[in-house]
């Protein structure tokens, strides 16, 4: 904290400042840098320049007879590169002109900032030639231009050149090189150039000649920069100056300190840039001490490399101590404050850091209004944001091109699609929106899956002379339509960019293929694949491992083997995905040999296994009962981060489920069970396997447990859980899950019903019976699997179910077949409600339907439950006498019926006459006349 003694910061540094030491505005502050006002002729001059067409003839008109100062002011006043050098070849044919240093340092500014590079080295050249030497102020100012430029190593060959010279740098130029380092992020070497500086030396050895990159300028030059600068720069001008002019040397032995505040900045900057807080004190505090005057930047600075590295209080009382030195904040002040504590996620106090700019007199400036809506629109604070945006129209000003797609993105995130069309109409009617603008906002309705309103936004206005849309823009409407999976529209816009002007790139390949494969359109990515590579541009891994893994999807392993050798051959480094996918291909199709090769491949290019790849190995084991080698890839996983995960577990638990392997397998799933990972395919092969074994108590266990766990979410955990019950007897559990599954929605499928029927003949449902309702569920019929489930509730006692069902069905009064019919007399009879059973036999006789053994079964039971005996001795005597074919059914349903009617010896007379027909064993004599007496004595009953 600052405090009367001075200033000090609880953190990793300390600011030493001493209270007799003044804070002094510097002169040059750029809070109140105005533009230079010119007397004399000067300002008609320039309005002349600036107005007239003609430039030559305006500059012979007027511009003959100006001092070297004025044309000085003239060269600095021009608008652009172009008419700056124009105007420079008018005084240089002018006869009394004499070439100076300012002039040429004022062309060369102008060429290295509009980077024409080659224009500027002539420019060097020319200067060496008129006699003019370079003085500090031309070498920092190639410094500056070439730093700028991102030329970085190019910059400080300039200072090598300048001690070549005999030059020492001064501490505008030590100032310029700092900076360039820092913005480059060569905090290091920036700071030993500092300190070499201070003790008088500057030593660029490790700068090198041969460690240069030949950049193309694009000024299509044949000579590279490295060329340039290891020849003609190092010949040229390379004399030493003659002692007394203005390029003086200044020598190195001498102790140097600072005393510029833009020196101070920049290594205050310099140093919390590269987190070295405890240096920018001490730079901050020698500046006290040292009586440098402070400036608005100064504390700007400080204040940003406080508050970056999360001591907002320090921050603040720095803000303080400004405002009480007389320092007075500016805009950018108050932009800092704003975007630090929106990175500090106190949003608050970043909006009263806007709402102060203009208590204190001042303007939010573009960086304002570009931060505060950034931050808005990021948490979609929607009616805040358009109040800053309002705000913002009162003063007359304009949203600028770089928030647009944020705010966009904002109203996209919100549902809020009319508000963004409306913004965007809004805002091309007035502006031309570039193509990254463009390309962003369609973006963000892309990765929403917009892709109409991204439509719109790509083939929107263009009244400009930018009509082609620039590969960007057709790249991200690409995604859109991908992501819409809407194939068709993405590979018709591919084909017709060409036609618009715009070629395709590496990025507009690569999606496209990707695409196609994620949609398992193999053979357009592989055309386009070829196309790619024939245009001479080269795809990526991913790219190649997205087709790779789309061949091994659908099982076209030799398709994805030729991709695979295609990308060798091409220098692409396959990495973990491509051999992931050709070892899980393999292994689906059991293809061990195989799948080991690739997997010895990855590990001699030097990729670790991951989980995916050995629980492929553990998979490409268990299609092969390898228990060995599955079990070592399993240890393999247990030695990687995290342990087996639930895919490679569930492989070891199926494999030892195919094993019989009990105690193997109830280890790994007691072991998921307590990791909370066990899914419904663990407890699926657990149930399987005690099945297998006979263990059918253990297995009914698993079942139940499944079911609290609530691991029933599909029609395939219910299957299994059913077919567990089924199995282990438990039909009444079976159909009450059905009835659950139904309640939920979940619609039952071939698996189910083929449980369900395997559930009928277990509970003694007629074979008969059985085999008329599966044919017609496999034939498809109507009603077919309403009957197989009312079957199915009468059998296990759910009549309640089986009953709501059959009258949903008499209610729709539609025609029926016969199978329907024979469910409903079941299920009515088989609940006691004996007369609805025989309307609907009445009814289907009435619709013409003849009964078929089924039906007389069903009837039969119906007689005997309600002790109509006349009923069951018609069908019986009907079966007797060969008006219904004998059938070991419905003779067991005839035995029933009797003893349901309390008629135990006639029930073992059928079984009896039951024997004689389908067994025909020899009676005796007697047992003959026996038999005689027995069928009159049925047939009088």
């Amino acid at each position: 904290m600052l405090n009367s003694r001075g200033c000090r910061f609880h953190l990793e540094f300390k600011l030493h400042c001493h209270s007799k030491t003044l804070f002094l505005p510097a002169r040059s502050s750029s809070s109140n840098v105005k533009k230079k006002r010119y007397g004399g002729v000067l300002p008609s001059i320039l309005r002349s320049l600036d107005s007239d067409k003609d430039l030559e003839k305006t500059l012979a008109s007027v511009c003959e007879n100006l001092s070297p100062k004025e044309q000085t002011v003239v060269l600095k006043e021009q608008s652009n590169c172009e008419r700056l050098i124009r105007v420079f070849e008018f005084f240089k044919s002018l006869k009394d002109y004499v070439p100076n240093v300012i002039h040429y340092n004022i062309v060369l500014r102008a060429l290295g900032r509009a980077q024409k590079w080659d224009k500027l080295r002539l420019c060097w050249i020319e200067m060496a030639k008129n006699g003019v030497l370079p003085t500090n102020n031309t070498y920092g100012m190639l410094v500056d231009v070439y730093g700028k430029a991102g030329m970085v190593k190019e910059a400080l060959l300039w200072i090598k050149h300048m001690r070549l010279r005999g030059l020492y740098p001064d501490e505008v130029t030590m100032n310029t090189v700092v900076r360039v380092l820092k913005d480059a992020g060569d905090f290091d070497r920036a700071d030993r150039f500092y300190k070499d500086w201070c003790i008088g030396r500057v030593d660029l050895n490790d700068i090198e000649l041969d460690s240069m990159i030949d950049l193309d300028n694009g000024s299509g030059s044949a000579i590279s920069f490295k060329q340039f600068l290891s020849t003609e720069l190092f010949r040229t001008g390379g004399r030493s100056p003659v002692s007394g002019t203005s390029g003086s040397t200044d020598t190195e032995s001498s102790v140097r300190k600072p005393r510029l505040t833009s020196t101070y900045n920049t290594l205050i900057d310099l140093y919390g840039k590269a987190g070295r807080l405890k240096d920018a004190a001490d730079v901050f505090a020698e500046m006290l001490k040292s009586g440098v005057a402070m400036d608005t930047i100064t504390f700007n600075t400080m204040i940003f490399t406080c508050g970056s590295h999360g001591h907002l209080l320090e921050a603040e009382s720095l803000l303080a101590k400004m405002e009480e030195r007389g320092i007075p904040p500016d805009t950018k002040t108050y932009n800092i404050f704003l975007s630090l504590y929106a990175s500090a996620g106190n949003i608050e106090a970043a909006l009263e850091y806007y709402r102060k700019i203009r208590k204190v007199g001042l303007f939010p400036d573009i960086v304002t209004h570009r931060a505060v809506l950034h931050i808005l629109c990021e948490r979609n604070m929607v009616q805040e944001a358009e109040t800053v945006i309002e705000e913002m129209e009162e003063f007359g000003i304009h949203i600028d091109e770089q928030s647009l797609p944020v705010i966009i993105k904002m109203y996209i995130a919100e549902g809020l699609l009319d508000r963004a069309k409306m913004l965007f109409e809004k805002f091309i009617l007035d502006h031309e929106l570039s193509s990254k603008t463009s390309a962003a906002i369609i973006d963000a309705y892309a990765e929403r899956g917009l892709w109409s309103e991204a439509e719109a936004v790509f083939y929107g206005k263009r009244d400009s002379p930018r009509q082609n849309r620039s590969v960007l823009e057709y790249n991200v409407m690409v995604k859109a339509y991908g992501k819409a999976e809407l194939y068709d529209k993405a590979y018709s816009l591919f084909k017709s960019m060409r036609n618009h002007g715009t070629w395709p790139d590496e990025c507009t390949y690569n999606s496209l293929i990707q695409m196609f494969s994620g949609g398992d359109l193999v053979d357009h990515a592989r055309d386009l694949l070829g196309e790619m590579r024939a245009a001479g541009l080269k795809p990526k891994c991913q790219t190649y491992s997205s087709l790779i893994a789309c061949y091994a999807r659908l099982g076209q392993l030799s398709d994805a083997v030729d991709v695979y050798q295609e990308m060798i051959s091409a220098g692409v480094k396959p990495n973990e995905v491509v051999f992931g996918s050709l070892i899980n291909g393999f292994a689906e199709t059991g293809g061990v040999e195989e799948a080991l090769q690739y997997f010895r491949m990855m590990e001699e290019s030097g990729i670790s296994a991951n989980k995916i790849v050995l629980t492929s190995l553990i998979k490409a084991y268990t299609k092969v009962g390898c228990l060995e080698g599955a079990k070592r890839a399993y240890e393999k996983i247990k030695d990687l981060e995290g342990g087996p995960d639930i895919v490679a577990s569930n492989s070891m638990l199926n494999l030892y489920a195919d094993l019989g392997m009990v105690s193997e397998a109830r280890c790994v799933f007691d072991n998921l069970k307590e990791n909370g990972s066990a899914d419904g395919f663990s407890f699926a092969a657990m149930m399987y396997l005690y099945k297998s074994m006979g263990m059918l108590d253990e297995a009914i266990d698993v079942a139940d447990e499944m079911k609290q766990s609530g691991l029933l979410r599909d029609c395939s955990s219910y299957n299994k859980v059913m077919a567990c019950y089924v199995t282990n007897g438990q039909l009444r559990g079976c159909g009450e899950l059905l009835h659950e599954m139904i309640n939920r929605k979940i619609l039952p499928d071939m698996g189910t019903f083929n449980v369900l029927l395997t559930s009928l003949k277990k509970g003694g449902i007629p074979i008969e019976a059985v085999t008329q309702l599966q044919s017609s569920y496999q034939e498809g019929k109507p009603y077919a699997r309403q009957a197989v489930i009312i079957t199915l509730f009468s059998l296990v006692g759910l009549h309640a179910y089986a009953l709501k069902s059959c009258d949903a069905i008499i209610k729709a009064e539609i025609p029926l077949e016969s199978f329907v019919y024979n469910a409903m007399i079941y299920a009515y009879g088989s609940s006691g409600q004996i007369d609805k059973a025989l309307n609907v036999f009445m009814k289907m006789k009435d619709d013409g339907l003849e009964p078929d053994i089924i039906t007389h079964i069903n009837l039969v039971s119906c007689y005997g439950k309600a002790g109509m005996l006349e009923g069951v001795k018609r069908i019986y005597s009907q079966l007797k006498f060969g008006e219904i074919e004998p059938n070991e059914s419905l003779f067991k349903a005839v035995m029933d019926a009797y003893k349901d009617a309390n008629k135990p010896d006639l029930a073992e007379l059928v079984n009896q006459e039951m024997k004689f027909a389908f067994e025909g064993p020899d009676y005796s004599e007697s047992e003959i006349e026996g038999e005689s007496k027995s069928e009159d004595i049925v047939l009088d009953l």
